[in-house]
């Protein structure tokens, strides 16, 4: 599918815009790959890795909506993945976390339909569903933006979806790298916030090949949401620091117990697929579209009416030994 194609990939020198590009260049030969992010340095060190011909590098934000719309022209599909993600950061400066993830999904949207882009999958994450803190608020504003968008193309060719994913084993800012610095550092405890919490793992590589599927299962207007498992943070401890005592330090600001990546209030529009569940939009997509049988052939079936994809309820956890090895992966 990607063969001979021009993908871009906003926030493309993150941890998920790197190993998407590895991946793209060790399965596919597409004609262009366009990284698109604002920090020259990273992407001169992400050139010293990735430099074929067919590589481009450009230095763009997000909010800036005329360098996108030059930067997308030629281009077959669109990988949206810049975003302010701290969630303690987001708090303190909520107008620049609206500025880049909802202003900047709305900018990435006009520029794709000004340029007959194809396809636009948008990034999204577990804290868009029933949010409590500003950047999960943020998320879920800009996920309605990439749904709704469906219905703004008009006559145009460009279809919008969306990918929803828990924690990524390893990526910066997750609590992996954090544990083991302190661990690095000597630290004598591993801070745990509550010894009840859970979340949703998955690692690059399951991210990235879910996204990439996607492109051909899309329709447009579904969010697509992964069956992975969840781990309790002790067991993560644990796992990470096997005999180190824990410290309880209570939950910080914005923070859940449990992470929710389909909510009850949407089990009426959630279809479960072998592998994934999809969200279908709660208003009526311009073109008439059947979510239950995807571009791939698979089936899907509605959930029952209470239904909750939730990472303390969620039926797969991962063990000790299970996250050691996922992390590998």
């Amino acid at each position: 599918m990607f063969n001979d194609k021009a993908i871009l990939i906003t926030g493309g020198t993150g941890s998920f815009g790197k190993r998407c590009v590895k991946i793209l260049l060790e399965r596919f030969k597409p004609r262009k790959i366009i990284v698109y992010s604002r920090d020259e340095l990273k992407q001169f060190e992400m050139q010293q890795e990735f430099k074929g011909d067919m590589m481009r590098y450009f230095i763009g934000d997000v909010r800036d909506a005329q360098r996108l719309t030059q930067a997308m022209r030629g281009v077959d599909y669109v990988i949206h993945a810049a975003a302010l993600k701290q969630v303690p950061a987001a708090e303190y400066n909520p107008l620049e976390c609206i500025k880049t993830n909802v202003h900047g999904a709305e900018n990435v949207i006009q520029a794709a339909i000004e340029n007959e882009v194809e396809k636009v999958i948008a990034l999204s994450t577990d804290k868009a569903a029933k949010p409590i803190n500003l950047y999960g608020a943020t998320k879920l504003c800009s996920d309605k933006l990439f749904v709704a968008a469906n219905n703004i193309s008009g006559g145009h060719r460009t279809r919008f979806s969306v990918v929803r994913y828990g924690n990524v084993v390893g990526s910066r800012g997750s609590v992996v790298p954090f544990f083991k610095k302190l661990l690095a550092d000597g630290v004598k405890e591993i801070p745990i916030t509550d010894e009840r919490m859970t979340r949703f793992w998955i690692t690059l590589n399951q991210g990235v090949d879910f996204v990439l599927n996607n492109f051909i299962r899309m329709k447009g207007g579904e969010i697509f949401v992964p069956k992975i498992p969840s781990m309790r943070i002790t067991d993560l401890a644990e796992a990470l620091a096997p005999g180190v005592p824990t410290k309880l330090v209570g939950i910080r600001p914005g923070e859940k117990l449990h992470e929710v990546m389909c909510p009850e209030d949407d089990s009426h529009l959630t279809l479960e697929f072998p592998d994934h569940y999809v969200i279908k939009p709660t208003t009526n997509i311009a073109h008439q579209v059947d979510y239950s049988v995807n571009n791939l052939g698979e089936k899907g079936t509605p959930v029952p009416a209470d239904f909750e994809y939730n990472s303390g309820t969620n039926p797969i956890f991962l063990s000790k030994k299970e996250f050691l090895n996922l992390e590998e992966t």
